[in-house]
């Protein structure tokens, strides 16, 4: 019974944290390819806003300091969360 509520749990943390961390890795990759194609055309200049983005600066919202360790904290614990629903389905499928 343990085990059961223990996956149900990690599914659920897994469907619940998964739409909130993917929104500012996309936002990251994005911004980060962006300004590297505008750097590569040289207008770096007219898109430093990106960026500011890139780094975690959205207007008066400075998160610069905390926000690649908000990022990487919240990849690893969908990556974590999904290994292991991923693992429970195989043994599921095994058995």
């Amino acid at each position: 019974m343990l085990n059961s509520i223990t996956k149900a749990h990690i599914r659920k943390l897994h469907f619940q944290l998964a739409p909130f961390m993917v929104f500012p890795l996309i936002l990251s990759l994005l911004t980060g390819s962006a300004f590297q194609m505008a750097a590569a055309t040289g207008n770096a200049n007219d898109f430093l806003w990106l960026l500011e983005w890139h780094r975690g600066k959205f207007g008066q919202i400075n998160l610069e300091n905390i926000y690649p360790f908000l990022n990487a904290l919240g990849l690893l614990l969908v990556a974590v969360s999904g290994i292991m629903t991923w693992f429970q389905m195989r043994s599921r499928r095994k058995a």
